[in-house]
């Protein structure tokens, strides 16, 4: 306990700086932004600032985008809340209720709420990673290249099982990014493959150039191609402050969406999207007003709020003590970390405490700027929901092009950048989630490696894999994860799950 004091100590001692600070509130600031407004999101922002941390100090890049992600779950319960419209996929499930409870006139109420349970989930959640990311790492650390193959192996395995949509096209996915991973120079022979003769190709397809063309110009493209009728929800909000009765019918469903999204978050794949559906789901079963879900309860809108903003803030452990990511946001921020030149994994705590723990420590200042900013700031975020999607997203491409050239003043980055955009607008049209692409395109280059030192290591010799208890048990685990998706019960109510999310 006196070791967690004395690192908490350094974390907001990195965290209350002025310039870290002004970070954290500029990333609250802006998730809640791209939150409010529906269609961009968090993955297509980050991927879009990439570019701009690369000038930034490392804690502070970090921090900014941490900040990013989790202010977006925020902000997509007010436009969730007031226009029926989602501004971030994880707050689908708040329309529900929410928008029932606004027509009622109990918007403020609402929103107030939805606050109140996002902020103590956050800072539980954030409880939870200080509590158990460093016994967490510290067993990373025993990891050899067979336990990090096997580990790497099953999150991919898991973002398949758990991925929307069609087993076969996430499967496709993962294999198509675990393909583009391997363009460039050979890690051990220093021979270029699958290059085509390109020399641009030969340091392998950039990160930024991906991420930001299947995440913020494919976005763009399709939400341009569907423009929705928006009619801005503009009765009076009225007092923020939810009554008493409100706040006791809320306790339990703010509890156990926060244990829920906890929980979890940390699964790969999972994250705030799965938390707030699965939260709902468990509500509407076990609420004695279950029936009454979709009419305008406020558990409804509390039970997935906790859940989203819980599991949001729990899917960093798997990146601060493992490196790998649990989502896309994630690998993105693994992205950010390899800009930085900092190698993701558990030697992070050990070799850079003031970035590990000023994170931790930021996410509690971020959770307070968020109440403290949010509630007041109402009347800006309904305004901003009038703004015409023709004149927002054209300012958004030319952002993405002017960022993608600045990081090397290459046009092949640019051209690179469009060519996946169009991919990712194809991808889309054709319901191919991209989340399992960008995660075999992180996790790919790393698995090569791995598994050439732990076959050089056992002479050649495969069985390793099973000898070594650890990485027998996350194989086995693997194994059990794709029987349980061939097994027709489970295949059925995984379907079942995803159809109530559509």
């Amino acid at each position: 306990m006196d070791q967690l004091i004395t690192n908490l100590g350094i974390g907001f001692g990195v965290a209350l700086s002025i310039n870290n600070l002004l970070y954290c509130l500029g990333g609250v600031i802006l998730g809640t932004l791209i939150g409010v407004l529906p269609g961009i999101g968090p993955v297509a922002t980050i991927a879009m600032l990439l570019p701009v941390t690369f000038t930034l100090p490392p804690v502070s890049a970090l921090i900014m985008l941490a900040g990013i992600y989790y202010g977006a779950q925020y902000g997509g319960s007010t436009s969730a809340i007031l226009v029926n419209l989602p501004g971030e996929s994880s707050s689908v499930v708040t329309t529900l209720d929410g928008y029932q409870l606004a027509r009622k006139g109990r918007a403020g109420p609402a929103l107030g709420m939805a606050a109140i349970g996002s902020f103590f989930a956050g800072c539980v959640a954030t409880v939870i990673i200080a509590l158990f990311a460093p016994p967490l790492a510290e067993v990373a650390l025993k990891f050899g290249p067979a336990e990090y193959f096997s580990l790497m192996v099953l999150g991919l395995v898991a973002a398949v099982v758990l991925a929307h949509g069609s087993l076969i096209k996430a499967i496709a996915m993962v294999l198509l990014g675990l393909l583009l991973g391997l363009v460039g120079t050979d890690v051990n022979s220093g021979v270029a493959r699958f290059n085509f003769s390109i020399s641009e190709l030969s340091d392998g397809i950039g990160f930024v150039s991906i991420a930001m063309g299947v995440f913020g110009y494919a976005e763009i493209i399709s939400n341009l191609e569907n423009p929705e009728k928006r009619d801005v929800f503009t009765d009076k909000v009225g007092s923020l402050l939810p009554t008493s009765e409100d706040l006791k019918l809320c306790v339990g469903p703010i509890l156990r969406g926060t244990a829920l999204g906890s929980a979890l978050g940390i699964l790969p794949g999972g994250g705030a999207l799965l938390a707030s559906f699965a939260a709902y789901t468990l509500e509407k079963k076990i609420n004695k007003h279950g029936k009454e879900f979709g009419t305008g309860r406020i558990e409804g809108v509390a039970a997935p709020e906790a859940a989203n903003n819980a599991g949001a803030q729990t899917s960093f452990i798997p990146l601060l003590t493992l490196g790998i990511p649990s989502n896309p946001v994630m690998a993105l921020m693994i992205g950010a970390m390899m800009i930085q030149g900092i190698a993701p994994g558990p030697q992070v705590m050990t070799e850079r405490p003031q970035l590990f723990w000023g994170m931790i420590a930021s996410m509690w200042v971020g959770n307070l700027m968020l109440v403290v900013l949010n509630l007041p700031m109402i009347g800006v975020w309904i305004r901003l929901l009038s703004v015409p999607y023709r004149i927002l997203y054209p300012a958004i491409l030319l952002f993405c092009g002017v960022g993608v050239y600045s990081i090397s003043n290459s046009p092949f980055d640019v051209m690179q950048t469009a060519l996946f955009g169009i991919c990712g607008y194809v991808w889309v049209k054709l319901e191919c989630e991209p989340a399992p692409l960008i995660l075999g395109f992180i996790l790919g280059p790393l698995m090569e490696e791995n598994l050439r030192r732990a076959m050089l290591l056992s002479r050649g010799d495969p069985t390793v894999f099973v000898q070594r208890p650890i990485s027998a048990v996350m194989l086995g685990i693997c194994v059990l994860l794709l029987l349980s998706i061939v097994l027709p019960v489970i295949r059925s109510k995984r379907e079942e799950a995803f159809a109530a999310e559509d």
